[in-house]
């Protein structure tokens, strides 16, 4: 497996030595995948409450701190004064409006890098220290390498914003920047299971429960993915009603727009309709797999079962979010509870491979 830390395979006193510190390295990188969720809840904040263009300088290794005087507000200030969000949403807005919408998009920043400060000082610490296996180098290098490609992602998403006439950032960018904040979330993760005792039977888990639950996780995450798009589009701000939209199975207008295709990412019906089918998909399979997991038993079941729940629940927040016009908590709360439901999955997906041998 990609994945695996046992490969290559490891004589048995090597092998000893080498796991001395995965107890440490497993609770660092849980501690790094627990920022990545709080990371993701502050994206959501920011962008439901329109702060995400508020701060148009890029200062990935300097900029830690806020602005310390009244003139360095008025010249961040007199900056976002110039592009379309402020003369064609907020114009008029005064500076103390500024300093509400800017707060949020400081600490978003401000937490990526603390990210990138646990990761690499972590790693680096816990090589120092001789309890970091080398076999896990490249792997981690790796991780540090998509978090520098998520921030260079994250201003190439804001600055689509600055564009004439754009009043906010491109769904395309947004849903790669969500995209690859999940990604990197389940791949912390994942090593972190990888370097915890294992949970695994020896038993091979069940078929049916295998293919239900991977099912169920491949459509979740293409949920998400459009999901992403509903945000760039602002999507959720139509069509208040379920389960029909505004009294229609299929909304009309699902494909006026030409190419046809441009109607999945730019037609606010159709991006809409395709979410909430693919929810609904994510929900039967979902149930299917509790079912199976129900059955199957331990090891299976208690991790299956929460991964269920967690789309349950994650369905009804969204109908939530929808009929009440997408208030900044809930809609916040529906973004986190996207990336841990992504962990729910990565989870089961570990425990259902069998024991290595």
């Amino acid at each position: 497996m990609p994945f695996d830390t046992t490969w290559p395979p490891l004589d048995a006193d090597t092998a000893e030595r080498e796991r001395a510190g995965d107890a440490a390295v497993a609770a660092w990188l849980l501690v790094v995948a627990g920022m990545i969720v709080v990371m993701v809840a502050l994206g959501g904040a920011t962008r439901l409450t329109g702060s995400g263009l508020s701060i148009m300088e890029w200062r990935p290794l300097t900029g830690w701190l806020p602005p310390l005087s009244e003139a360095e507000w008025n010249r961040l200030f007199a900056l976002y004064r110039t592009i379309p969000q402020y003369l064609e949403v907020n114009r008029g807005m005064d500076l103390a409006g500024f300093k509400e919408i800017f707060w949020l998009e400081y600490l978003h920043r401000l937490w990526g890098k603390l990210i990138g400060v646990v990761f690499a000082g972590g790693a680096l610490a816990l090589a120092l220290a001789g309890r970091l296996r080398r076999s896990l180098w490249p792997r981690l290098a790796l991780l540090f390498g998509l978090g520098a490609l998520q921030g260079l992602l994250g201003w190439f998403m804001v600055a689509s914003g600055f564009f004439p006439h754009r009043t906010a950032v491109s769904p395309y960018r947004l849903t790669m920047h969500l995209g690859l904040a999940f990604l990197i979330f389940a791949a912390v993760l994942w090593t972190a299971l990888d370097l915890l005792p294992s949970q695994r039977s020896g038993r091979v888990a069940p078929r049916p429960l295998r293919a239900s639950v991977h099912v169920a996780g491949a459509l979740a995450v293409v949920t998400m993915i459009a999901g992403g798009f509903v945000a760039g589009t602002r999507a959720g701000f139509t069509y208040n009603t379920f389960p029909l939209m505004d009294g229609a199975l299929v909304p009309a207008g699902y494909g006026d727009l030409s190419p046809w295709i441009l109607n999945w990412f730019e037609n606010l019906a159709a991006v809409q309709f395709n979410h909430r089918l693919l929810a609904t998909a994510t929900l039967a399979a979902a149930l299917a797999a509790a079912a199976f997991a129900w059955r199957a038993g331990p090891p299976w079941c208690a991790p299956v079962l929460v991964f269920s729940g967690l789309v349950v629940a994650q369905y009804l927040l969204g109908i939530a979010t929808l009929l009440l016009v997408v208030p900044v908590t809930l809609g916040t709360l529906h973004q986190t509870v996207a990336v841990l439901l992504v962990g729910a999955f990565v989870v089961c997906a570990h425990r259902l491979r069998p024991a290595v041998a």
